[in-house]
Parts: structure tokens; C-alpha cells; sequence
């Protein structure tokens, strides 16, 4: 089964909840990983929290994405 991202939302700084596929949920924290040139526009929290789901990940309107495996990863699961 391939990984997708069903539900996503900003809750606050650079963090946010998602909900995938495999019934996983739960908040990832991408603080550490807003770095480069399409990612440092994140910092703007207006703009990190104009996120929305596309192509079965997370992404923004600058270009920047993180593949579903890597949010899944770093998913704090929701209790």
C-alpha cells in the first residue's frame, strides 16, 4: 500500500496534524526541517499555515512539499 496523507491542518507554529492512509494520525513538528530556500518562506506562519493537501502529501502554494514517508516518520501519534 502507498502512503497518502488524507487530512492535514496547521496547529500551531511549524507544526501540524495530519491523517493518513494506514489510519495513522497525530501532529508532526517541522521546525528542524524549514531550512533552504523553499522551505525558509515557512517561517512566515501565514504562509506555513496556508498548507493544504495535494498529490497525497502536504504542500504549500512556494512549491514546498514533504513526501508522505517522511511526515509519517516524525508523526507523534495522536492518543
Amino acid at each position: 500500500m502507498f502512503l497518502h496523507v488524507l487530512e492535514a491542518r496547521h496547529v500551531g507554529d511549524p507544526r501540524i496534524w495530519l491523517r493518513c492512509n494506514d489510519g495513522s494520525a497525530g501532529t508532526v513538528d517541522l521546525a528542524s526541517e524549514l531550512t533552504g530556500p523553499v522551505f525558509e518562506s515557512l517561517l512566515d506562519l501565514e504562509r506555513f499555515s496556508s498548507l493544504r493537501v495535494a498529490h497525497h502529501t502536504v504542500c504549500w502554494d512556494n512549491g514546498a512539499d514533504f513526501a508522505p514517508e517522511f511526515l509519517r516518520q516524525r508523526l507523534v501519534l495522536a492518543a
